[in-house]
C-alpha cells in the first residue's frame, strides 16, 4: 500500500510545481535573472583576484584544492592564497546554482519565449564549460593563452545575461529593424572594435607582470608594444561611440531607448579610458587592472545592451 501512495503522490508533486512555475516573465525571473548578470560579473571580479594577488596555484590541482583535501588546508604557507582560490571556485557553483535556477524558471515558457529559454540554457551550458576550463587552466600551470581564454569566456557569458535582461523585458516573436540601416552597420562595426579592443587587452595581460603565480609563464609578446597596439582600436572605439551617439539622437523616435544605452556605453568607456591611462602609467597596480577587467565586462554588456535597442517587436510596425 506504501508503495502505491509513493507512486500515486509523485504525479502530484510534480503537477503542484508545475503549475508553480511562471507562465510569463514574472518578479521571480526577473529576480533570477539579474542575480545571473550580477554573479557573471562578480566572478569576473573575484577571477582577477586571484591572478592579481597571485593565487592562481593557492589551490594546485583540481577539481580537489590539494592533493588530499577538496577544500583549503589550515596552517600551510599558500594559506592565504588557497582560500582566494577556493573562494573564486565557490563563486563558480553560486553563478551555477543561479543559472540552473533561472532555466527552471522559464521551463514552462520554452515554447512561447523560447529566446529567453535558449539564453538561459546558454549560460548553464557556458557555466559548467568554464569550470572545466578552469581546471585546465590550473592544470596547465595558468598557461596564459587558456587563461585569457577564461576571461574571454566569463565576458561572453555575462553579454548573454544581458541579453536576458533585455529580452524579458520585450514581447517575444519577430522583430524588424527600428532604425537605417547603415546606422545598425555602424553599430556592429564599433562592436567589433570593441571585440578587439578587448582580444588585445587580453594579449597585453598575457604579456604583463600579472600572471597569477610566480612561476606561471607569459605568452612571449613585447608587453610594452601590446600596450599601444591595445590602445589603437580602443580610441577608434571610443570615436565610432560618439558618432553612434549622434546617430541616436537622430532616431531617437524610433528607438527611444537606443539613445539612452549609447550614452551609458559612452560613459562607460571614458571610465574603462581613464583607468586603463592611470594603470599604464602608475605601474600596472593591482587594483586598477581588477577595475579594467571589471569595466571590460560591463563594456561589453552595455554594447550588447546597445545592438539589442537596434530592433523593435514586428507588432509595433
Amino acid at each position: 500500500m506504501s508503495g502505491e501512495q509513493t507512486t500515486t503522490a509523485a504525479p502530484g508533486v510534480w503537477r503542484r510545481f508545475w503549475n508553480w512555475l511562471p507562465d510569463r516573465v514574472d518578479g521571480r525571473i526577473r529576480v533570477f535573472a539579474w542575480l545571473s548578470f550580477l554573479t557573471e560579473v562578480t566572478i569576473i571580479g573575484t577571477g582577477g583576484a586571484v591572478r592579481l594577488t597571485g593565487s592562481g596555484l593557492g589551490c594546485p590541482t583540481w577539481p580537489l584544492c590539494t592533493a588530499d583535501s577538496l577544500v583549503p588546508v589550515p596552517g600551510v604557507d599558500e594559506g592565504i592564497h588557497q582560500i582566494i582560490e577556493f573562494g573564486n571556485r565557490l563563486m563558480t557553483g553560486v553563478v551555477g546554482i543561479v543559472a540552473a535556477i533561472l532555466v527552471v524558471l522559464v521551463l514552462k515558457l520554452r515554447h512561447e519565449r523560447r529566446d529567453l529559454y535558449v539564453l538561459a540554457v546558454v549560460v548553464l551550458g557556458g557555466v559548467a564549460a568554464q569550470a572545466i576550463v578552469g581546471g585546465i587552466t590550473v592544470l596547465t600551470g595558468l598557461n596564459p593563452f587558456i587563461v585569457g581564454f577564461h576571461y574571454v569566456a566569463s565576458l561572453a557569458l555575462v553579454c548573454v545575461t544581458a541579453a536576458f535582461l533585455v529580452r524579458m523585458s520585450q514581447p517575444g516573436g519577430p522583430r524588424v529593424l527600428a532604425v537605417a540601416r547603415w546606422q545598425a552597420v555602424l553599430t556592429h562595426l564599433t562592436t567589433l572594435a570593441m571585440a578587439l579592443t578587448i582580444a588585445f587587452g587580453v594579449l597585453t595581460t598575457g604579456a604583463g607582470p600579472h600572471s597569477g603565480d610566480a612561476d606561471a609563464g607569459r605568452n612571449g609578446f613585447n608587453a610594452e608594444l601590446l600596450e599601444h597596439v591595445h590602445a589603437w582600436p580602443g580610441y577608434a572605439l571610443l570615436a565610432l561611440t560618439v558618432v553612434l551617439v549622434v546617430a541616436a539622437w537622430r532616431s531617437r523616435a524610433a528607438a527611444p531607448k537606443l539613445l539612452r544605452w549609447t550614452i551609458v556605453l559612452l560613459a562607460v568607456e571614458l571610465v574603462q579610458i581613464a583607468v586603463g591611462l592611470y594603470q599604464a602609467r602608475n605601474g600596472l597596480p593591482e587594483l586598477a587592472v581588477g577595475v579594467h577587467m571589471v569595466l571590460a565586462a560591463l563594456a561589453a554588456a552595455t554594447m550588447t545592451v546597445v545592438v539589442l535597442h537596434l530592433k523593435r517587436p514586428a507588432q509595433d510596425s
